[in-house]
């Protein structure tokens, strides 16, 4: 079977005075604390979540 590709997301920004939406894509990403990083399923879905709050996160590196 074929390995899953992942990305490795880290919040640099706080969900503080912004849209309930971008605070739950956050939880979403399993990103709820400043500085957390996340190793996630590298799928579109993700990617779409990674883009809406793409001024809250640093996506770190795309491992294979």
């Amino acid at each position: 079977m074929a390995d899953k590709k992942t990305v490795r997301v880290q919040q640099i920004g706080s969900p503080i005075r912004r849209e309930a939406s971008q605070r739950q894509t956050l939880i979403g990403l399993k990103l709820n604390k400043m500085h957390r990083i996340a190793t996630l399923e590298d799928t579109p879905s993700v990617r779409g979540m990674i883009a809406k709050v793409h001024h809250l996160v640093r996506v770190l590196d795309d491992a294979a």
